[in-house]
């Protein structure tokens, strides 16, 4: 059903055959049964969360309960659908999961961006940059690193152009980008 609507899908017989041939720089999305053989449904998830794997996963049963849909939400299930399957709803899943993990790549391509241009700055200009994207005002900066407000001025400076930063509230945001945890 899915490749008729236009979808490049890739079955395995099971969690582990899934686990030993992923690769977590492939896009998509996981359909996922709580009940498969060897490791279940939420068993796999946590694997991948225990490796770090962010790819969306609906899951999909016959056998759900409200209990168990709790359980696979809070270890960060996408979506959880019972069975009899409504193919619209569940095109309409997959679209969002899809969505979902084009917004989750352009933010940990932004963060490794992020990341690589902070190494171009010298230490002191790190400290600067933390800084400045905690708010302080560059005489505070001044006061705290024991050196010139005109030296502030300079680092900044230097700061805005190795970070490709537009403005204050740019370096800031990138701040916090690299401050929040990855969504991974």
């Amino acid at each position: 059903m899915l490749r008729t609507v236009g979808y490049s899908v890739d079955a395995f017989p099971s969690a582990r055959s899934f686990l030993d041939a992923y690769d977590p720089r492939r896009g998509g999305c996981l359909l996922l049964d709580i009940r498969m053989p060897q490791l279940t449904g939420l068993e796999l998830q946590q694997q991948l969360n225990v490796r770090g794997w962010r790819i969306p996963v609906i899951f999909i049963t016959g056998h759900g309960t409200v209990s168990l849909a709790i359980a696979a939400m809070k270890a960060g299930a996408f979506d959880f659908i019972e069975k009899p399957l409504r193919e619209e709803a569940l095109v309409e899943s997959i679209e969002r999961a899809v969505h979902w993990n084009d917004r989750a790549y352009e933010e940990r391509l932004e963060r490794v961006t992020l990341q690589a241009r902070v190494l171009a700055l010298t230490p002191r200009e790190r400290e600067v940059f933390e800084l400045v994207a905690a708010g302080e005002p560059n005489k505070a900066i001044a006061r705290q690193l024991g050196i010139s407000f005109h030296t502030v001025e300079l680092h900044r400076a230097h700061i805005i152009e190795k970070l490709q930063a537009r403005s204050l509230s740019d370096l800031i945001r990138m701040g916090i980008i690299l401050n929040s945890n990855p969504t991974t």
